[in-house]
């Protein structure tokens, strides 16, 4: 079974640590694997790990000196910790909790930033095409189309996050990482956004870190349940939220603590 595994799941997650202080791992010991064009949350209660584990995957720690990680984060068979991170950036494209796109940047420009950060030259046509598929692809296209000299901080909150979303889909990424993507928005905007990811899901491999656990139970495919650093259970979101395995799982479910 072993030598199928890459095969089988897109990314791949061995005995992953990460540590902020020395000898106290804030995620301990996670190995999960995530199969491709499916949705799977993270869940648990605040400072458990989820963040953590998330931006593990696409080497944001390395921003931070003193934070290290150890263990195996393969996708599609490869570790990204032995990769560029540029290109494990562009592969894994994340999306935060509060949306960020560039203040001083237009429409057109925000989607292509990570192009521009890149150091990745593209013709004129070739920039047009990829700005139009990408706002098609998070329903944007005919909200802006006419306004693309604007700035991004002009749109509404909603379009503001469906826009950081284009900005991760036009670099073609293989996984879309997001970070309580909806936490900031209004329950309408939040809709949107769900509805989105069911339909990037057909293009894209997503991984969600949510505190809200009705967004996993109405989105995910698969469900990871976090607490203090560990990995308590990790299955199907249908098995998780109506039969969990493991009496953790089944408190943080029902209330009892989170």
């Amino acid at each position: 079974m072993e030598n199928t595994i890459t095969n089988e799941y897109l990314l791949e997650l061995k005995n992953v640590c990460v540590s902020y202080t020395p000898g106290k791992n804030a995620v301990n010991n996670v190995s999960a694997g995530i199969k491709e064009n499916t949705i799977t949350a993270i869940m648990g209660p605040s400072g458990c790990g989820k963040s953590t584990l998330l931006r593990a995957i696409n080497r944001m720690h390395e921003l931070y000196p003193h934070i290290k990680t150890t263990g195996e984060i393969l996708l599609k068979g490869k570790n990204v910790l032995g990769m560029n991170p540029m290109e494990v950036r562009r592969r894994a494209g994340m999306v935060f909790q509060r949306p960020n796109p560039f203040p001083t940047m237009s429409i057109y420009d925000n989607v292509l930033a990570g192009y521009a950060l890149n150091g990745i030259r593209l013709k004129k046509d070739e920039k047009d095409e990829i700005v139009e598929t990408s706002l098609k692809n998070v329903a944007l296209w005919n909200e802006v189309k006419d306004t693309m000299t604007k700035k991004g901080s002009f749109l509404s909150g909603g379009q503001q996050q469906r826009l950081c979303v284009a900005r991760a889909l036009a670099l073609k990424p293989e996984l879309l990482l997001m970070d309580e993507p909806t936490s900031a928005l209004d329950p309408i905007s939040t809709n949107h956004i769900e509805e989105l990811l069911l339909e990037l899901k057909e293009q894209y491999t997503i991984v969600i870190v949510t505190h809200n656990m009705s967004q996993a139970a109405r989105i995910s495919d698969y469900s990871m349940f976090m607490y203090l650093g560990d990995l308590v259970e990790y299955d199907t979101t249908t098995q998780m939220f109506t039969k969990p395995k493991n009496k953790q799982t089944e408190e943080y479910l029902t209330g009892v603590f989170g």
